[in-house]
């Protein structure tokens, strides 16, 4: 098969790319050539930018298209028209934020979603993000009917990452010590290894599948508490959870999701409990947590002993300070906050 994929070099997109590889596909990346240009110097690569330089493709054709990086409808629908009648079928990586809030746990791809009105479409901002990826869901159908396969993505995570929510909780937790961990212990995470769905979405679209799905994992319920513990037992680490109650972290000015990631507010879990059973039925394979954090986890230290900038990492300033930590710790147990020296 014959596969373009608009991006590529990334974290998903270069998870699509090594899944095709490896199965004998033939890749053509199309990009701008700002994130690891030279990460596959054997595959043909396009150089441009997807909303200048779409001419780049004509006179083209592939069996089918991943587009991995469409967050802006007018973008995302010139695409489309361009390669209407120069590719089979078209994949987009979509997300579960385009469902509106709250989302109910459980809630499949019936569930109600973000309407976005037409003024605030040709610019992305982070608010409303959601509401546009929607809107790039159905530009791609309105071209490709009955060819398209739309994944709601979840969290992803896995080697490469560049998010570093999961690595966030590898790296405190290997480091050891007490750890504060957030909210319910008993609420739920959904989190899939980016390989799998990259594995998932391009059988599919090698098939000829189509439809919406939403895709995370894993496939049985994950707690907070399951997560973390995994992560203690697979970095071998001497670390401690001490959790922390949602009240009790907002009441001190914690941000969820960001300070202390794959923490949200108790009245927004849904977004992290959503029903996987179409994409199951489908064929969605997650593999154990195990996996994911032990491969990150040797990522996260290849990517150290190279010397350069850590790709996944998060910036410091955003998530909680260790000095902050410990002040939560000790004020949790009623002692004395502690000062760095």
């Amino acid at each position: 098969m014959k596969v373009l994929v608009i991006g590529g070099t990334l974290f998903l997109g270069r998870h699509f790319v090594d899944a095709a590889l490896a199965v004998g596909h033939e890749v053509t990346l199309f990009n701008r050539g700002k994130t690891n240009p030279g990460l596959y110097p054997h595959i043909e690569t396009i150089r441009g930018d997807r909303e200048t330089d779409l001419a780049l493709l004509d006179s083209r054709r592939w069996d089918a298209v991943v587009d991995t990086c469409g967050y802006l409808p007018g973008v995302v629908g010139a695409s489309c028209q361009k390669l209407r009648d120069a590719a089979d079928h078209y994949t987009f990586i979509s997300s579960i934020s385009v469902y509106a809030h709250p989302i109910a746990p459980g809630s499949d791809e019936g569930a109600p979603v973000q309407e976005l009105d037409d003024s605030l479409t040709h610019e992305f901002k982070p608010e409303h993000y959601g509401g546009l990826k929607l809107l790039c869901e159905r530009e791609v159908e309105a071209v490709f009917p009955g060819r398209s396969l739309i994944v709601r993505s979840g969290l992803l995570a896995g080697p490469h990452d560049p998010t570093g929510r999961l690595a966030y909780w590898i790296r405190r937790i290997a480091d050891g010590g007490e750890v504060l961990a957030p909210g319910d212990p008993h609420g739920p995470v959904q989190v899939i290894d980016a390989r799998d769905m990259a594995e998932w979405a391009l059988q599919t679209a090698a098939a000829g599948g189509g439809g919406v799905f939403n895709a995370t994992g894993p496939a049985q319920p994950l707690t907070m508490r399951r997560m973390l513990e995994e992560i203690v037992r697979v970095t071998g680490s001497d670390a401690r959870l001490v959790w922390g109650p949602e009240p009790f972290l907002l009441g001190r000015g914690v941000s969820p999701w960001t300070e202390l990631p794959l923490w949200v507010h108790a009245e927004r879990c849904g977004m992290l409990d959503v029903g996987i059973g179409r994409a199951l039925d489908a064929g969605l394979r997650c593999r154990e947590l195990e996996a994911t954090v032990r491969d990150t986890r040797a990522w996260l230290a290849s990517e150290r002993e190279a010397g350069g900038k850590l790709a996944s990492g998060v910036d410091p300033s955003a998530t909680l300070s260790r000095q902050r930590e410990r002040e939560l710790l000790d004020e949790l147990r009623g002692a004395t906050p502690h000062h760095e020296p």
